[in-house]
Protein backbone atom coordinates (compact mmCIF):
# COMPACT_ATOMS: atom_id res chain seq x y z
CA UNK A 1 0.00 0.00 0.00
CA UNK A 2 1.10 3.23 -0.56
CA UNK A 3 2.38 5.64 1.74
CA UNK A 4 0.05 8.11 1.10
CA UNK A 5 -3.36 6.35 1.88
CA UNK A 6 -1.66 4.82 5.10
CA UNK A 7 -2.03 8.17 6.87
CA UNK A 8 -6.01 8.40 5.49
CA UNK A 9 -6.56 5.18 6.88
CA UNK A 10 -5.32 5.42 10.23
CA UNK A 11 -7.42 9.02 10.70
CA UNK A 12 -10.64 6.76 9.53
CA UNK A 13 -9.68 4.60 12.21
CA UNK A 14 -8.86 7.11 14.89
CA UNK A 15 -12.45 8.75 13.99
CA UNK A 16 -14.23 5.45 14.32
CA UNK A 17 -13.04 5.09 18.23
CA UNK A 18 -15.55 6.56 21.21
CA UNK A 19 -13.82 9.47 23.18
CA UNK A 20 -15.94 7.82 26.09
CA UNK A 21 -12.92 6.09 28.19
CA UNK A 22 -13.97 2.24 29.66
CA UNK A 23 -16.25 1.81 32.40
CA UNK A 24 -13.21 -0.03 33.80
CA UNK A 25 -10.99 2.83 33.21
CA UNK A 26 -13.57 5.70 34.90
CA UNK A 27 -12.81 4.62 38.44
CA UNK A 28 -9.06 4.89 38.29
CA UNK A 29 -8.23 7.92 39.07
CA UNK A 30 -10.40 8.06 42.08
CA UNK A 31 -8.77 4.87 43.38
CA UNK A 32 -5.14 5.71 42.24
CA UNK A 33 -5.49 8.66 44.66
CA UNK A 34 -6.41 6.44 47.98
CA UNK A 35 -3.49 5.08 49.70
CA UNK A 36 -3.73 3.24 53.02
CA UNK A 37 -0.23 3.42 53.93
CA UNK A 38 2.44 6.49 53.94
CA UNK A 39 5.45 6.95 51.84
CA UNK A 40 8.06 5.28 53.82
CA UNK A 41 11.85 4.70 53.28
CA UNK A 42 13.20 1.51 53.93
CA UNK A 43 16.91 3.47 53.83
CA UNK A 44 18.02 6.92 54.08
CA UNK A 45 19.52 8.56 50.95
CA UNK A 46 23.52 8.37 51.13
CA UNK A 47 25.32 11.10 52.24
CA UNK A 48 25.52 13.68 49.04
CA UNK A 49 29.05 14.72 49.29
CA UNK A 50 31.05 16.32 46.28
CA UNK A 51 34.51 16.28 45.96
CA UNK A 52 37.23 18.36 44.57
CA UNK A 53 35.87 21.23 41.73
CA UNK A 54 34.66 21.19 37.85
CA UNK A 55 37.82 20.93 36.41
CA UNK A 56 39.49 18.53 38.62
CA UNK A 57 40.80 15.50 36.05
CA UNK A 58 39.37 12.44 37.32
CA UNK A 59 42.02 10.32 39.19
CA UNK A 60 43.90 7.40 37.13
CA UNK A 61 43.96 4.16 38.73
CA UNK A 62 47.36 1.98 39.12
CA UNK A 63 47.80 -0.42 36.86
CA UNK A 64 47.41 -4.24 38.19
CA UNK A 65 47.45 -7.38 36.55
CA UNK A 66 44.64 -8.38 39.26
CA UNK A 67 42.22 -5.84 37.84
CA UNK A 68 41.87 -4.86 34.56
CA UNK A 69 42.30 -6.32 31.06
CA UNK A 70 44.15 -9.65 32.63
CA UNK A 71 41.03 -9.60 34.76
CA UNK A 72 38.54 -9.60 32.39
CA UNK A 73 40.09 -12.02 30.31
CA UNK A 74 40.54 -14.58 33.19
CA UNK A 75 36.97 -14.44 33.18
CA UNK A 76 36.04 -15.00 29.78
CA UNK A 77 38.40 -17.78 30.36
CA UNK A 78 36.67 -19.75 33.07
CA UNK A 79 33.16 -19.03 31.73
CA UNK A 80 34.36 -20.43 28.40
CA UNK A 81 35.87 -23.23 30.35
CA UNK A 82 32.67 -24.26 32.03
CA UNK A 83 30.83 -24.86 29.05
CA UNK A 84 32.32 -28.03 28.04
CA UNK A 85 32.83 -28.99 31.71
CA UNK A 86 29.29 -29.18 32.10
CA UNK A 87 28.58 -31.03 28.56
CA UNK A 88 31.57 -33.50 28.40
CA UNK A 89 30.66 -35.88 31.63
CA UNK A 90 27.53 -36.51 29.72
CA UNK A 91 27.98 -36.78 26.46
CA UNK A 92 31.25 -39.06 26.90
CA UNK A 93 29.29 -40.87 29.77
CA UNK A 94 31.47 -41.28 32.25
CA UNK A 95 31.17 -39.44 35.43
CA UNK A 96 35.10 -39.00 36.72
CA UNK A 97 35.46 -37.28 40.42
CA UNK A 98 38.58 -35.22 38.59
CA UNK A 99 36.07 -33.06 35.79
CA UNK A 100 33.60 -33.08 38.93
CA UNK A 101 36.00 -31.50 41.35
CA UNK A 102 37.22 -29.20 38.15
CA UNK A 103 33.75 -28.42 37.10
CA UNK A 104 32.71 -27.06 40.85
CA UNK A 105 35.98 -25.39 41.64
CA UNK A 106 34.98 -23.35 37.74
CA UNK A 107 31.42 -22.53 39.17
CA UNK A 108 32.46 -21.38 42.26
CA UNK A 109 35.44 -18.88 41.13
CA UNK A 110 32.60 -17.81 38.38
CA UNK A 111 30.33 -17.19 40.94
CA UNK A 112 33.04 -15.43 43.01
CA UNK A 113 33.67 -12.91 40.01
CA UNK A 114 30.11 -12.39 39.45
CA UNK A 115 29.54 -11.55 42.97
CA UNK A 116 32.33 -9.13 43.27
CA UNK A 117 31.38 -6.96 40.16
CA UNK A 118 27.94 -6.79 41.90
CA UNK A 119 30.01 -5.40 45.22
CA UNK A 120 31.89 -3.30 43.40
CA UNK A 121 29.52 -1.84 40.88
CA UNK A 122 26.55 -1.05 43.66
CA UNK A 123 28.84 -0.05 46.63
CA UNK A 124 31.12 2.49 46.42
CA UNK A 125 33.98 2.40 48.42
CA UNK A 126 33.87 6.38 48.29
CA UNK A 127 30.92 6.24 49.53
CA UNK A 128 30.37 3.36 51.72
CA UNK A 129 33.61 2.26 52.54
CA UNK A 130 32.54 0.06 55.94
CA UNK A 131 29.47 -1.58 53.97
CA UNK A 132 32.17 -2.31 51.02
CA UNK A 133 34.80 -3.80 53.15
CA UNK A 134 32.04 -6.08 55.21
CA UNK A 135 29.92 -6.75 51.64
CA UNK A 136 33.80 -7.95 50.02
CA UNK A 137 34.73 -10.02 54.08
CA UNK A 138 31.38 -11.71 53.44
CA UNK A 139 31.68 -12.64 49.74
CA UNK A 140 34.67 -14.21 50.63
CA UNK A 141 33.19 -15.59 53.96
CA UNK A 142 30.42 -17.13 52.05
CA UNK A 143 32.78 -18.15 48.63
CA UNK A 144 34.49 -20.03 51.17
CA UNK A 145 31.94 -21.82 52.95
CA UNK A 146 30.18 -23.09 49.85
CA UNK A 147 33.27 -24.17 48.16
CA UNK A 148 34.04 -26.07 51.51
CA UNK A 149 30.22 -27.58 50.89
CA UNK A 150 31.15 -29.02 47.87
CA UNK A 151 33.90 -30.15 48.73
CA UNK A 152 32.24 -32.43 51.11
CA UNK A 153 29.68 -33.04 48.82
CA UNK A 154 31.78 -33.92 46.37
CA UNK A 155 33.89 -36.25 48.52
CA UNK A 156 31.15 -37.83 51.13
CA UNK A 157 28.58 -37.98 48.31
CA UNK A 158 27.56 -38.78 44.48
CA UNK A 159 28.72 -34.94 42.85
CA UNK A 160 27.83 -32.78 40.79
CA UNK A 161 26.75 -34.07 38.39
CA UNK A 162 25.85 -37.55 38.89
CA UNK A 163 23.42 -35.45 40.63
CA UNK A 164 21.77 -33.76 37.58
CA UNK A 165 21.94 -36.83 36.17
CA UNK A 166 19.79 -38.43 38.29
CA UNK A 167 17.32 -35.25 38.72
CA UNK A 168 17.44 -35.43 34.86
CA UNK A 169 15.80 -39.20 34.95
CA UNK A 170 13.98 -38.61 37.93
Amino acid sequence: MASFARSSLLRQAASLRTATPSPIFQNASRIAAFSASSRRNLLPPPPQVIQGGVNDAAPIPSPSPSHGSYHWSFERLVAAGIVPLTVAPFAAGSLHPVTDSILCGLLLIHSHLGFQVLVTDYIPKKRFPTARKASSWGLNAVTALVGLGLYEFETNDVGVTELVSKLWHA
